[in-house]
């Protein structure tokens, strides 16, 4: 069954649903309509938009309006909508990670995919991420994050194939300069790749570690964060590089 004639609003994440940043999502969206709760049984970070094709998804409720599933957060917010739901939610809320998900990042992470696949379904879409890891600075946020949720809930149109990716800064609210729009930057990745050899002395690899380095414009979402501002960042499903369009039709591909 959905909801009593309030708004469905469905959270997800890719950090489990145990994580604090989910629980204290799913509590601030309580002022705003009948949430439901559909996450990963485990951590399910860099799965960016993977679905499981290969194998069946097992999917056990938790409680009244809250499950877990053993697949990734795109499996959730599929299930979710298609099978859990008797119609689709009004909106989807991804988060919030723990963890910054700022320029390349949202190309693997699942928070954002959680967001992208709602959008891809018709559902708008927030990815919420905290850039730092103290879960008590990131509970000073349920304010804000109820700010942010009911501004988008009370527009009349969302953008097509369009969802909001926010990153909360490493700091109190209270020490928030404000919010506002940005641009993804871009992250350079140095060293992330490590091999080492295993007991039975084949080569192993670890993905991670290393060093990075940002650059991007001056309204990035990086710069915005390192400022102190919660950035939003619009983002569209359509990745076309249209002022390429013609010289690349130019170039005469086909003969």
């Amino acid at each position: 069954m959905t909801g009593r004639g309030q708004p469905v609003l469905l959270c997800t994440n890719d950090d489990g649903v145990q994580a604090g940043g989910l629980s204290l999502l799913a509590r601030v969206a309580e002022a705003f309509g009948d949430v439901w709760t559909v996450a990963p049984d485990r951590e399910q970070s860099a799965t960016s938009h993977a679905l499981s094709l290969h194998r069946p998804i097992r999917l056990t409720q938790l409680s009244e309006r809250r499950y877990m599933v053993d697949g990734t957060p795109t499996d959730c917010v599929l299930l979710a909508v298609k099978e859990i739901l008797e119609t689709p939610p009004g909106f989807v809320l991804s988060g919030v990670n723990h963890g910054p998900n700022m320029g390349e990042d949202v190309l693997y992470s699942g928070t954002v995919a959680g967001a992208m696949e709602a959008t891809i379904l018709g559902v708008p879409a927030i990815a919420f991420s905290f850039t730092g890891d103290d879960e008590t600075v990131l509970d000073t946020y349920a304010n804000l994050l109820g700010d942010l949720i009911g501004s988008c809930l009370r527009r009349t149109g969302f953008p097509d194939e369009t969802f909001l990716n926010v990153n909360l800064p490493n700091r109190p609210a209270s020490e928030v300069e404000g919010v506002v729009v940005t641009a993804l930057g871009r992250r350079v990745y140095h060293d992330s790749l490590r091999r080492s050899r295993d007991p039975q002395g084949y080569d192993s690899f670890r993905i991670g570690g290393g060093h990075s380095a940002w650059r991007g414009r001056e309204d990035s979402d990086f710069r915005a964060v390192r400022a102190g501002y919660v950035s939003v960042t619009p983002l569209h499903l359509d990745l076309t590089n249209f002022e390429l369009l013609n010289e690349v039709r130019s170039w005469g591909l086909g003969s």
